[in-house]
């Protein structure tokens, strides 16, 4: 697993586990051969809660010759008082601009691919962050509309992509159009290729209503929305199948019939994802230029700084990363 140059890895919220599982992803990466990767934060907050080595840095050549030694650590801001499970708004701007600068070398090339760690929304609200989350500010400075963007779950045996996101339940069946899942299969099947290597990709759809709607007699959204784009999809060659009873759409054999489960709303897919792979989980976002994935997990700030974090979830984030960027640029024409 090679790539051109390191990977970069915003720390998230000062206060929340990410400073302590991204430590321990780089004591890990001789085991996990893990490329060379860095933080960006504040140094201090890996300080707070690793006794490892780290090696501040200002200029990413310093990267590859640090890395083997300690960790390495782009600053970008003093985060104020920073008191592991104790988040405020200095942490949050903190955790902020952190994403920002690690989108921006995402964006010019200097970083290979980008990882972001766990941030609290709510804390990002009080500062004025108006995205429902990281997935939508990421693809919002890239140029890329949310329609295109696409969320993904992934684990060693299941993908799964939420056609819709944050949003109360009451409002997904008013956001579910033909036009949305179309476009959420499309760019879920260009990712799958992209990203995972997956030559010919096959879609099974989850329906909205129970039992996929039985017919229209416990909803229409099947036959109205999911129904037609599915066909639209498989008309334009991409193998989509359903909607199909998300009920028994995650057991061990239906999960070897498809390559992604694309579902109706946040929980339809993140339930069966955290079940089989808590601890492996990785959001990596389709649709961009650049490769962008994130540990399956939020800032546990009632763990933070107990060294009582497992940071499996980080580690197999960077390794998606690095694999996926690999791959990008082994084929750049996919």
């Amino acid at each position: 697993m090679s790539v051109v140059s390191p990977l970069a890895v915003s720390m998230g919220d000062p206060a929340g586990i990410g400073p302590e599982v991204i430590a321990k992803a780089w004591a890990a990466r001789n085991a996990a051969a893990l490329p060379p990767f860095f933080a960006v934060g504040d140094v201090r907050a890996i300080e707070r809660v690793w006794k490892g080595p780290v090696a501040p840095i200002t200029d990413l050549r310093e990267v590859e010759g640090a890395f083997d030694a300690a960790l390495p650590v782009l600053t970008v801001e003093d985060a104020g008082e920073i008191v592991p499970g104790r988040p405020d708004a200095d942490g949050a701007r903190c955790a902020l601009h952190s994403l920002e600068l690690a989108v921006g070398l995402a964006r010019s090339g200097a970083a290979s691919a980008l990882v972001t760690g766990p941030v609290s929304k709510a804390q990002l609200y009080g500062i004025g962050f108006s995205h429902p989350g990281q997935t939508e500010f990421v693809a919002e400075r890239f140029g890329v509309s949310k329609e295109n963007a696409v969320m993904m779950l992934a684990g060693p045996s299941l993908r799964v992509v939420p056609m819709t996101t944050h949003v109360p339940l009451v409002q997904v069946a008013s956001l579910l159009t033909i036009e949305l899942v179309v476009a959420k299969g499309r760019a879920t099947a260009r990712g799958l290729r992209r990203n995972f290597g997956v030559e010919e990709p096959r879609l099974a759809f989850a329906g909205f209503n129970p039992h996929a709607g039985e017919s229209g007699t416990l909803g229409r959204e099947e036959i109205e929305v999911l129904e037609p784009a599915i066909a639209q999809l498989r008309g334009e060659g991409i193998n989509a199948m359903g909607p199909f009873a998300a009920d028994t759409m995650f057991h061990d054999r239906a999960r070897e019939q498809y390559d992604a489960a694309l579902c109706c709303y946040h929980d339809q897919a993140l339930i069966p994802l955290k079940a089989l792979h808590f601890d492996e989980g990785v959001n990596i976002t389709l649709g961009l230029p650049v490769v962008r994935t994130s540990p399956d997990h939020g800032t546990a700030f009632t763990l933070a700084g107990q060294n009582r974090a497992e940071p499996g979830a980080t580690i197999a984030a960077i390794a998606m990363a690095a694999k996926a960027a690999a791959m990008r640029a082994a084929c750049p024409n996919l």
